[in-house]
């Protein structure tokens, strides 16, 4: 299991803001892979995406925070998650938020304000979630894969499944995990032992957008 960064905590301080336990433990493995310094924390006020959208605005006006990163699931419809988070920045004072996502992961400044960026999972232009960008880290030449994805098609075509179709990638991906030689491992602990491919397209660019985000160049050098 990757450890907890604990973050030198910076004034100002730097935070990223996530839905989940999951969500912690997976950027955290990340950033134990990639050697990113401990310089911002990784926190969940809550559960989901309503407990942040809730603590953004005491957040912004915390008097020591200089970066604030948030990361949430696009879900089904990626443009209205965008537009809840939109609404409470601009209500919140910042006038540069765009109507669509950046690919990349834009970061906005406005200023007596912390810097801002976004990351919708799985990749700020598909609708999904974390477990979808984590599916990503499978190695393309994994046998597994079609195998678990065969039977979680199987399961859902008979009506046996018991999750809802939201959940589709959360079934897959731990199906697939479920039949590792650790059977059961969690996604941020199979990164760590690279069950995953922590260097997969979608983690370099999840980890660039960080690095531009918390000002961490050149950091896994």
């Amino acid at each position: 299991m990757p450890k907890a960064r604990k973050p030198l905590l910076p004034k100002p301080q730097q935070l990223l803001l996530v839905e989940g336990k999951n969500d912690q433990h997976v950027i955290w493995a990340l950033c134990e892979q990639y050697n990113l310094p401990e310089t911002f924390s990784v926190e969940t006020p809550g559960k989901g995406i309503d407990a942040i959208l809730e603590s953004l605005k005491l957040r912004i006006k915390q008097s020591d925070l200089q970066t604030l990163g948030i990361v949430v699931d696009a879900d089904q419809d990626l443009l209205a998650r965008w537009q809840a988070i939109r609404n409470r920045l601009v209500e919140s004072g910042y006038q540069t938020i765009p109507e669509k996502p950046s690919p990349g992961g834009g970061v906005y400044t406005q200023p007596e304000k912390p810097k801002i960026c976004i990351w919708l999972m799985p990749d700020n232009q598909l609708p999904g979630m974390l477990e979808d960008f984590v599916a990503y880290l499978i190695p393309s030449d994994d046998r597994l894969r079609p195998k678990a994805e065969a039977i979680v098609q199987e399961i859902e075509q008979l009506k046996l499944n018991r999750y809802t179709p939201i959940h589709h990638p959360k079934a897959l991906i731990h199906t697939w995990l479920a039949w590792q030689e650790t059977p059961g491992m969690p996604m941020g602990q199979a990164i760590t032992a690279q069950v995953l491919s922590y260097n997969a397209e979608i983690a370099n660019k999840f980890v660039e957008w960080l690095k531009r985000l918390f000002e961490l160049a050149n950091a896994s050098e």
